[in-house]
C-alpha cells in the first residue's frame, strides 16, 4: 500500500445544493468545484465527509459524487470518500455500495453517540478493514463522535496495513500525536495547521482551504524547506478568515464564502441552517483582504 499519497493538502469537497432545504445536489457545480481544486494543484480530494454533509447524504448521492470525483480526478489526485455510522453493519454496508469505484481509501470516524470503549473501537475499524481491499483513513474528531481514540489503540491499528493515516481534529494530540505513532498524520484542525506540521505532520484535509488552495499549499512548501519565518506570516495573515469560516457548524460558512465567490450556492440541507446575515458581512469583509494576499 503507498502510504505517501496521503499528505500534502487535501480539500473535503463541499456537496453543493439547491431547492427547498437542501434536497437537490447539483452536481455541475461540484464537478466544477473539483476541477478547480485540481487545477489548483491540491494532493488529494474527499468527498461526502463532515464538510460534504456526508451524514445527510443518501446511499446513491454519495456514489454518484464519488464516482464524479474519481472520473475528474483521475490521474491527478487521490479521492477519498467519507463513510461512518454509529453501527459497524451501516458504515460496512457503505464501503460496499462504493467499493468497486476506483477510489484512494475511506476517511473512517469511530462509531458516533454510541461512545464505545476502545475495545469497541477497535473491533469496529478491523471489521470493516476485513470488508475491503482498500485502505482506511482515520478520523478522530471528538466533537462529533463524542468519543477519542486513544493513542494506544492508534498504534495498534497502524500496525496493520489496511491503516494508511489519520486525520487528527482535536488539538492537543495533534502536536503530540506525530511523535508518539507511526502512523502517518494529517491535521484536521484550520487553526492548528502550522504546529501540527511543525510537530511532524505530514498534511491536513482542510475545509477552508476551499476559499485559497495556493495559500496552502504554499504553506505546505514554506515548512518542507523550513522556512518558518514566511511559514509563520502566511499563517498568521490566513487565520483572521479561518476563524470566521467555522463560527458557525461546518460547512455552512464554507459554502457561504463559496458563494461570495461564485462557485456555488450557500444553500445547506436540514437542519443545517444558512449562514446569518452578520457572519455573512463578515466573510464578505475578510475575503476582500485574503483574496488580495
Amino acid at each position: 500500500m503507498n502510504t505517501a499519497i496521503f499528505e500534502g493538502v487535501w480539500v473535503p469537497l463541499v456537496t453543493p445544493m439547491s431547492g427547498a432545504n437542501g434536497a437537490q445536489i447539483d452536481y455541475n457545480a461540484f464537478a466544477r468545484l473539483v476541477d478547480y481544486y485540481l487545477a489548483a494543484g491540491v494532493n488529494g480530494l474527499v468527498v461526502a465527509g463532515t464538510t460534504g454533509e456526508g451524514t445527510l447524504l443518501t446511499d446513491e448521492e454519495r456514489r454518484r459524487l464519488a464516482e464524479t470525483a474519481c472520473y475528474l480526478a483521475h490521474g491527478h489526485a487521490p479521492v477519498l470518500a467519507g463513510v461512518g455510522a454509529a453501527d459497524t453493519t451501516n458504515a460496512a454496508r457503505q464501503i460496499r455500495s462504493l467499493d468497486d469505484l476506483p477510489l484512494a481509501g475511506y476517511l473512517v470516524p469511530p462509531p458516533y453517540y454510541l461512545r464505545p470503549s476502545q475495545e469497541g473501537i477497535l473491533w469496529h475499524y478491523r471489521t470493516l478493514a476485513a470488508g475491503t481491499r482498500k485502505p482506511l483513513v482515520l478520523y478522530n474528531v471528538p466533537l462529533r463522535t463524542g468519543v477519542t481514540l486513544g493513542v494506544e489503540t492508534i498504534r495498534e491499528l497502524a500496525s496493520h496495513e489496511s491503516f494508511a493515516a489519520i486525520k487528527e481534529c482535536d488539538a492537543h494530540p495533534l502536536t503530540h500525536l506525530p511523535s508518539q505513532v507511526t502512523m502517518r498524520v494529517l491535521c484536521g484542525d484550520d487553526m492548528q495547521i502550522l504546529p501540527a506540521l511543525r510537530a511532524g505532520a505530514v498534511g491536513c484535509i482542510s475545509a477552508a482551504a476551499h476559499v485559497r488552495p495556493d495559500l496552502y499549499l504554499k504553506l505546505m512548501r514554506y515548512v518542507r524547506e523550513g522556512d518558518m519565518d514566511h511559514a509563520n506570516t502566511l499563517f498568521n495573515g490566513m487565520k483572521p478568515l479561518i476563524r470566521r469560516l467555522f463560527s458557525e457548524p461546518n460547512p455552512v460558512a464554507i459554502k457561504a464564502a463559496l458563494a461570495s465567490l461564485g462557485f456555488c450556492q450557500d444553500t445547506v440541507r436540514r437542519p443545517l441552517m444558512p449562514c446569518t446575515a452578520a457572519l455573512r458581512k463578515d466573510i464578505d469583509t475578510q475575503l476582500e483582504v485574503t483574496m488580495a494576499f
